[in-house]
């Protein structure tokens, strides 16, 4: 597993315990502290600004995911889903790493194949696809 994808997986796990009311938003980055010992400290970094920024930027997030979401509120989504997109939309539209987007986009399909539903794969993919589109207009 990459060192990205593993910084990845635990942000996912901080961004899901704090959108189901298991952690704050200062506990979630207390958790991602937790993960010092198991990452170097370029991945350490990246693995703690996914979930800053996520938190941080999380009303504009939704709006833009609200906005492409066809038939679909944010709030009717899987918990894990809306955790994986809000994470990737993050990174698309608002993070100042600038990975390629189809990284992002390959890398949020396969959290969503290891860790929610079957057809979750396709419909992030979906979604991402529409929101490639906010890396330089949000």
């Amino acid at each position: 597993m990459s060192k990205r994808r593993l910084a990845r997986e635990y942000a996912l796990q901080s961004l899901y315990y704090t959108d189901t009311g298991k952690f704050s938003k200062d506990e979630a980055a207390m958790f991602v502290n937790g993960f010092y010992e198991n990452l170097d400290e370029d991945t350490f970094s990246f693995c703690k600004d996914l979930v800053q920024g996520t938190i941080n930027n999380l009303p504009q997030i939704d709006k833009i995911l609200s906005a492409r979401a066809k038939n679909w509120s944010v709030e009717r989504m899987s918990a894990v889903d809306r955790s994986i997109l809000r994470m990737a939309t993050y990174e698309i539209a608002f993070s100042a790493d600038k990975a390629p987007i189809p990284a992002i986009i390959d890398e949020a399909i396969e959290l969503a194949k290891k860790y929610s539903t079957e057809n979750s794969g396709k419909f992030i993919n979906g979604l991402l696809d529409q929101i490639k589109t906010e890396r330089n207009g949000h």
